[in-house]
């Protein structure tokens, strides 16, 4: 027959009055405290936030599409998203390239010879490896964010002209209509000090080659004029972060 054993159990915390007199003479353990589960946080429910810009500006573009009815009733915030869908479907056009795309010899004539006629082209000759190349490559890399509808591409130099020197890395090419419109040989050739502002100015000493997309026909004189524009803020913004640093450093 089999042996069942059967076990009986209290509330939890609950002791008996010979186990109080036991720990009071430090023959048992403390009493643990009973057990309390965390109290009840309901999920934050999004929906029941305040709706204003910084909720519109959350949203994707399918979001925004899907709020079309719950803003009748707010005319502002209907506004507000519509104006944010048209800024992110532009940008969405504009955004044609916006990075330094690697080719290679083969891709030559397919990305760069062949390229529509009001794209300009941005063509950079270099190697691994070479300091210059790579304070080049970052400033170029600065640039095709800031001007997505110009198009950037790096390629090896011997992949695009056959033993050509390293001397005169890096190089850059400007084309445009299927026609070369610049050549810069060297780091020097972007003064003293390489930036992204100073590469800009100089691709834009004879043609508009920058174009950020949203500005549409400009001249030469008003790119420069948005190139130096930018070029303050950088400095602004560098001179207030060292006091910022100075200032933390003082203390």
């Amino acid at each position: 027959m089999a042996d069942y054993h059967f076990v009986y159990k209290d509330l939890e915390g609950a002791s008996t009055q010979w186990d109080d007199i036991q720990r009071k003479l430090g023959n048992l353990p403390p009493k643990p405290p009973p057990f309390k589960p965390a109290p009840f946080s309901p999920a934050e429910d999004e929906d029941a936030n305040p709706k204003d810009k910084l909720w519109i500006d959350r949203k994707n573009d399918v979001e925004l599409e899907d709020l079309e009815d719950d803003l009748d009733d707010d005319r502002f915030l209907e506004d507000y998203r519509k104006k944010r869908l048209a800024e992110m479907r532009e940008a969405a056009k504009v955004a044609k390239f916006g990075s330094v795309i690697p080719i290679s010899g083969t891709d030559f004539v397919r990305q760069v010879s062949q390229a529509p006629q009001d794209v300009w082209v941005v063509v950079l000759l270099y190697k691994e490896g070479l300091s210059d190349c790579q304070l080049l490559l970052h400033c170029l890399e600065d640039l095709s964010n800031k001007y997505p509808a110009t198009k950037f591409v790096k390629i090896i130099s011997t992949d695009c002209i056959p033993n050509y020197p390293d001397r005169n890395l890096p190089t850059l090419l400007i084309y445009n209509n299927s026609a070369i419109k610049a050549t810069y040989v060297g780091i020097n050739s972007f003064g003293r000090r390489c930036t992204p502002e100073s590469v800009a100015l100089f691709l834009c000493r004879t043609d508009p080659v920058l174009n950020d997309g949203f500005s549409g026909e400009r001249s030469m004189e008003d790119v420069i004029d948005g190139v130096r524009k930018k070029f303050v803020e950088r400095v602004l913004t560098e001179h207030e972060e060292e006091e910022d640093d100075s200032g933390g450093n003082s203390d």
